[in-house]
């Protein structure tokens, strides 16, 4: 009786011992980047696309229009738009935004269609814990809706434990939409 508690004992040491060598080669879940430049205006606009960058400088009156419906400051006087087109038509807008969230940076490609929709989001880095990344459905509920309406006083809803994220998230979609409305809708004949 004696040797069968050994040989179960030293089995169950084995066993574990095996249990934590593997963890140990597992590497941790870690958020980083997940596209690069190319791979995301492929995302945007799709496989062979034609893409232009278009570069907006707002004046004084216009950028405090911007900060107005973005609610935010805008910490440069300069957005860059790519604008996705097939054929010389316009598929859709695209920008790139970083902002840092605790104490990391998130970079967001958020997608409009050619009337200023917001189409896509997509997280192309997230350098917090993964924990604190929005998941794509929590962006889905802010497809179509309306700039006015992107906020969490008016049916956006948030998400525990990712406060943060989804603040940041909210607040460079607005910012998007704003210099699209203010810079190339608003300008259109």
């Amino acid at each position: 009786m004696r040797k069968q508690i050994l040989k179960l004992y030293f089995w169950l040491n084995a066993t574990l011992l095996a249990a934590l060598l593997l963890a140990a080669a597992i590497p941790p879940a870690q958020a980083g980047v997940f596209y690069s430049k190319e791979e995301a205006m492929e995302l945007a606009f799709g496989k062979g696309k034609t893409v232009d960058l278009l570069s907006l400088f707002p004046d004084e009156q216009q950028l405090a229009k911007i900060e107005v419906l973005a609610k935010a400051k805008l910490e440069s006087p300069m957005f860059t738009f790519y604008v996705g087109k097939e054929q010389g038509k316009v598929l859709g807008y695209a920008a790139i935004e970083s902002v840092t969230v605790r104490t990391q940076p998130e970079t967001l490609m958020i997608v409009l269609t050619p009337e200023g929709e917001l189409r896509n989001v997509y997280t192309l880095a997230f350098h917090e814990p993964p924990e604190y990344m929005p998941p794509e459905r929590w962006f889905e509920q802010l497809y179509k809706r309306p700039l006015a309406e992107m906020d969490f006083s008016k049916g956006v809803d948030g998400i525990s434990g990712a406060t943060l994220s989804t603040r940041a998230g909210l607040g460079s979609i607005r910012k998007v939409m704003a210099v699209y409305q203010v810079m190339i809708k608003e300008q259109k004949p």
